[in-house]
């Protein structure tokens, strides 16, 4: 028997699953890179970042057993790949020393990261409207804004300090 989804609701349930695990996977590497970030502005996001992930994750929890299903999460391949790549170039072997360049980079990795959670919590919220779930579709469209807004933060941080001091 397979575990293919066949309606809707499946997708929805199987979006919030993947969610969750993405959140997990993504916590870990921000809170190692908030403690190499040298711009405070920076470490400062990231700790942010970490609280509204962390809350973000107790939301998904709360939908997923209000839709029915059980509570548990599925494995985020698509973050996996994500969370490599950044600790590749951020806290690996590959990552520049210390300092501006690492902040720069840092902040790209975690923007890749942010896009997908965008891309997940904006689905995940077209799936409660259409599924005419209106209170999941409001928690969730309010997530997806504020995983939106740290994006844009960081472009804002990148923009008006950590690029020019990396040049």
């Amino acid at each position: 028997m397979s575990d293919a989804p066949e309606d809707l609701k499946d997708l929805y349930a199987e979006e919030m699953k993947d969610l969750w695990s993405a959140n997990d996977q993504m916590t870990k590497v921000v809170k190692k890179m908030a403690g190499k970030a040298t711009d405070a502005g920076l470490k400062q996001m990231f700790d942010k970042a970490v609280d509204g992930i962390g809350k973000h994750t107790e939301v998904l929890k709360t939908l997923i057993e209000a839709a029915g299903e059980k509570v548990k999460k599925e494995h985020c391949k698509g973050m996996e790949g994500l969370v490599a790549e950044a600790t590749k170039h951020c806290l690996g072997e590959d990552a520049p020393e210390a300092g501006p360049v690492l902040d720069a980079q840092m902040i790209a990795q975690y923007q890749r990261m942010t896009h997908y959670g965008i891309a997940g919590f904006g689905t995940a919220a077209a799936y409660a409207k259409a599924l005419g779930e209106k209170d999941a579709a409001s928690k969730l469209s309010a997530a997806t804004k504020e995983i939106y807004g740290g994006d844009e933060f960081a472009t804002k941080l990148a923009d008006t300090a950590v690029n020019a001091k990396a040049k």
